[in-house]
This record gives C-alpha cells, sequence and structure tokens, in this order.
C-alpha cells in the first residue's frame, strides 16, 4: 500500500493548491472585482451566493486535503520505517504547521458559510472575512522551502507566501470566471455582467501576474544559482516547466484581453460570447496542470544545495538528439536476470538487458504515435475527405496493448510479481498501469467520438479530458527528491511530453468549441503535439550512467 500513498503524496500537494486558489481567489474576486456592496453593483443575489460558496467550500477542502497530507506523510513513514513515527513526527515544523493550518483554514470555511454566506452585499463582512484568513496565509509560511533555509529565511518565507497569494488571485479569478460564464449560458444571469466583470477582472489578473513575476524571481535566483542549476536539476526542470504553463495561460489571456478591448470599441460581442469563454476553458486546463507542478516542484530539493547531481546543459540536450529507434528487444529471461543489481540496496546500476528493454518500449511506442499522429495530420491539411483517415485513433488502442505487456516486465502478466502486489507496493508501477488503461480507453473513446453523428454527445470532450489528465500524471511522474542524474535526465523526457500533452488537451477542447477558422487551426495543433510527443518516444535512450 506504500506505492498508493506514495503516488497520491505527488497528486494530493495540486489539489491543495486548486482549494487555496479557489478559497482565496473568490475572497479577492470579492473585495476587488465585485465589491458588492457598492450601491452601483447591478449583482443579483445568485452570483453572491456561488462566489460565497466557491469560497467556504474551497476552504473547507482545503482543509480535508492538509489533514490528508499530513495522514499521508505518517502511512509513508510507517511503511518506511515500519514502525509509528511517533512521538518524533509530532515535534516536526511539517506536523505543527500542519495541524495549525487546518485549523484556521476551518475557521475561515466555517465564517464563510455562517457569517459572509448571508450577509453576501456588506462590506464589514467581507473585511472580515480577509482577516479571517490572514493567519491561514501566514501560517503558509512555515510549510515552504525556505522554513528550512539557513539563509535569508523569513525573506524566502515571505516572498513565498507572496508568490502563492499572487497566483491564489489570479488563477481563482479564473476559475470565479469559468463561474461566471456557466451562470450566463445556463440563462441564470443577466448577459450584460459577463463583459462588465470580464473588463473588471484584466487590471486585476495584471496586477496578480506582476506580482507573481516579482515574488518569484528572488526566489528563483536564491535557490538557483547557476545556469546548469537551472537546466539540469528536478528543481530548475520544474521551473523551467511553470515558466512555460504561465507563457501559454497569458496567451490565452492576451486573447481574452484583445477580445475585450474590441468589443468596447467596436461594440461587436461576438468574440466574447462565442471566443473567450472557451479561451478561458482552456487556460483552466493549463493552471491547473501548473498548480500541480508547482507542488512536485515544491518536494524538490532546490538546484543550489544538489551540485553533484546537476546535470551539464549538454547532457540535457543530448537526451533529445535525434537517434535510429531501437526495433529490437531483449529477452524477458535476459531482463529479470539482471534486476537484482537495478533494486540492489546499493548501486542500483541497470543491466545493459534492463536498458534495452526500456529503450525498445520508448521507441516502439514513439513509432505508434508518430504514424498515426502523422495520419492525423493528413485529414486536417491535405485529405479531410479521405475517410480512413480518421481512424487513426485506433492506434492508441495498439499501443495500450503493447503497453499492457511490456511496461513492467518484472510484474504480471510477463515478470514474477504478481499484479496486485506490483500495484499496491510500488508508486512507478501504479502509475504505468493507469497509464496503460488511459492510452487505451483513449482510443476506444477517440474512436467512437470521431464516428458518432451526434452533434449533441459529450463523447469528444473525453479525449481532452484524458490527455490532460495524461500530461498531469507525466510531469508528477516518480519525481524522487535526490534522485540520480540518470533518473533526472528521463524526467527531463517525461515533463517536456506532459506540456505537450497539455497543449494537445487543449487543442482538442478548442477544436470542439471553437468556429471555424480557430477550430482547424487548434485541431492541428493538437495533432501535431502529439507528433512531438511521438518524437521524443522514439528518439529515447536510457542514460548510461
Amino acid at each position: 500500500m506504500a506505492g498508493i500513498a506514495d503516488f497520491l503524496d505527488s497528486l494530493i500537494g495540486g489539489f491543495d493548491l486548486i482549494c487555496y486558489s479557489l478559497a482565496i481567489g473568490s475572497l479577492f474576486w470579492g473585495l476587488f472585482v465585485l465589491r458588492p456592496w457598492h450601491n452601483q453593483a447591478p449583482y443579483p443575489a445568485l452570483l453572491l451566493q456561488k462566489t460565497v460558496a466557491l469560497l467556504y467550500k474551497g476552504a473547507f477542502w482545503l482543509a480535508a486535503a492538509q489533514l490528508f497530507k499530513i495522514i499521508l506523510k505518517i502511512w509513508l513513514m510507517t511503511a518506511v520505517l515500519e514502525r509509528w513515527p511517533f512521538p518524533e513526527f509530532g515535534g516536526t515544523t511539517q506536523f505543527i504547521g500542519g495541524i495549525i493550518r487546518t485549523l484556521l483554514t476551518l475557521v475561515l470555511a466555517a465564517y464563510g458559510y455562517h457569517a459572509l454566506r448571508k450577509h453576501p452585499f456588506s462590506k464589514q463582512h467581507w473585511i472580515t472575512a480577509a482577516l479571517v484568513a490572514l493567519p491561514m496565509i501566514v501560517s503558509g509560511a512555515w510549510l515552504v522551502h525556505g522554513a528550512g533555509r539557513f539563509e535569508n529565511q523569513v525573506l524566502l518565507m515571505s516572498l513565498t507566501v507572496l508568490h502563492q497569494l499572487a497566483a491564489a488571485a489570479w488563477i481563482g479569478g479564473v476559475f470565479q470566471l469559468v463561474n461566471l460564464w456557466l451562470l450566463r449560458n445556463s440563462h441564470e444571469l443577466d448577459g450584460g455582467l459577463w463583459p462588465l466583470l470580464l473588463k473588471r477582472f484584466t487590471p486585476f489578473g495584471i496586477a496578480s501576474v506582476a506580482m507573481i513575476l516579482v515574488s518569484g524571481l528572488p526566489i528563483a535566483l536564491q535557490y538557483i544559482d547557476s545556469w546548469n542549476g537551472l537546466i539540469g536539476t528536478g528543481y530548475g526542470n520544474l521551473l523551467l516547466v511553470k515558466i512555460t504553463l504561465m507563457a501559454i495561460a497569458l496567451g490565452f489571456a492576451w486573447l481574452n484581453k484583445s477580445a475585450v478591448a474590441d468589443y468596447g470599441l467596436s461594440g461587436n460581442n461576438y468574440a466574447l460570447n462565442n471566443r473567450v469563454p472557451y479561451y478561458i476553458e482552456a487556460e483552466t486546463f493549463v493552471l491547473v496542470t501548473l498548480l500541480f507542478t508547482a507542488a512536485s516542484l515544491a518536494s524538490q530539493p532546490p538546484a543550489i544545495d544538489i551540485p553533484d547531481l546537476t546535470a551539464s546543459w549538454q547532457e540535457v540536450l543530448n537526451t533529445f538528439s535525434p537517434q535510429i529507434p531501437q526495433t529490437s528487444s531483449p529477452t524477458h529471461s535476459d531482463l529479470i536476470a539482471g534486476e537484482a543489481g537495478r533494486v540492489a540496496i546499493v548501486g542500483q546500476t541497470p543491466s545493459l538487458a534492463a536498458t534495452e528493454w526500456s529503450n525498445y518500449n520508448h521507441n516502439i511506442a514513439g513509432i505508434f504515435l508518430t504514424v498515426m499522429s502523422f495520419f492525423a495530420m493528413l485529414s486536417y491539411v491535405k485529405y479531410p475527405a479521405f475517410s480512413p483517415l480518421k481512424y487513426w485513433p485506433l492506434g492508441f488502442v495498439g499501443l495500450g496493448i503493447f503497453l499492457f505487456f511490456r511496461s513492467d516486465a518484472e510484474t504480471w502478466p510477463l515478470g514474477p510479481i504478481g499484479f496486485w502486489e506490483s500495484t499496491f507496493n510500488n508508486g512507478e508501477v501504479l502509475q504505468h498501469r493507469i497509464a496503460t488503461l488511459l492510452v487505451f480507453v483513449l482510443g476506444i473513446m477517440e474512436l467512437a467520438a470521431r464516428m458518432t453523428q451526434n452533434p449533441d454527445s459529450k463523447l469528444p470532450f473525453v479525449f481532452p479530458l484524458l490527455a490532460a489528465f495524461g500530461g498531469l500524471m507525466l510531469l508528477t511522474h516518480s519525481h524522487v527528491g535526490f534522485q540520480a542524474k540518470s533518473a533526472f535526465l528521463i524526467q527531463v523526457g517525461h515533463t517536456t511530453m506532459g506540456i505537450f500533452s497539455l497543449i494537445l488537451a487543449c487543442g482538442r477542447w478548442l477544436e470542439l468549441k471553437l468556429d471555424r477558422p480557430g477550430k482547424d487551426i487548434a485541431g492541428f495543433i493538437s495533432v501535431a503535439a502529439l507528433f512531438q510527443i511521438g518524437i521524443i518516444l522514439m528518439f529515447y535512450r536510457e542514460p548510461l550512467y
């Protein structure tokens, strides 16, 4: 069961940040965007009720997530130490700080439910809610990297809290925009509120992003002391992923801002109602993934602390260099014979057979994806009427079957370790099992979706949702803290594919939502991202050290 605990620990941090963004973002949305106490505020009670509901529900689930994180740590330590971790763990900053933050978050949830919910137009109650939230916000300082530093401890803790606060304000505001559009689309709110609040959110969003950058830059400079530290460590790699995801999200934000500005000049609300909502939905995909990446980043040792485990930029670039795919595999017997070295307590050196087995798996998977995405791109640009090209998602089904037998050869069905034993006692195997099932289901669902003639079918939306989840898993995949350089070089490929998986998901989502020509452009970008994932896998090579 330790495998499940280890896997959940990498995901619960992202869920924690989502709940934090919901609670704090909703608070900021009410204080600075809605400002419902003004006499000229034209808001119906329903909008305020939904806003406050997201605040106290986010706070409640944040408290639950914080408590669950503590339980998971106890579970993991008990599994590793083979004994109850108390009283030692009870005296740590992680335990004490986590319990205090849980209680303070429950206070905020209670105030939101019992007071603010009943008086959503009261300025006094909104300000009181902010004062109630302040201790909870500050308490997070003892749960970040800066709390464990000897140099500039107070500065780093303060900057990290500001960084988290600014991110929650921005991302929570985007969540509120999604909520606003759902109410607008179901005709529960007046249509005039949509452009009004989009316009009000624009300067608030810009200020939030500016604070993210102002607070994040000095933190990065404290934790990364060289270019190799930025490129050649898990911390630096995930920071680059965060920057990339933020750039994509800001691209969508720019499209939204342009549409709002165009509406202000011309009065034409077509883009505002037929494109902006879907840009915001895609932006939400990106921001949710960014939060999970930030949670993974928080589990990494700063680059400045691991100079001996840092890869050079040449070694990182070499992992993406074109190579002839390996199309022959060692026997299963040769692989099992070398497993003792890979799982040894000291050394953990994989055999040549294990390395070649992994290379073969990745390269064949890359060939699957490259071929099928090539046909998919043809269906968009040259032969859209050629019906056989529409069957390209069948490649996912074949890939899922291939991975089922090949992904973990030391476990069932090929190896001696049973299915349930390997799944629940090894976090990496558990993720491989989920990924294999995901790929297989992805193919079946997408093929059925592209064949359906029902314009109201929700089936086509399964593909982008599963692709986004796949990208999220790649970005949270086996990020061991003080990992060997070879493990980090494998991680680089995972995180790069995670970014392209997210682009794949956003492109397909927008293809389903937008009109032409944006629909066709988004669809092509989606399958082009799949092609890039295939190329990365086709050139994959396990590090030899």
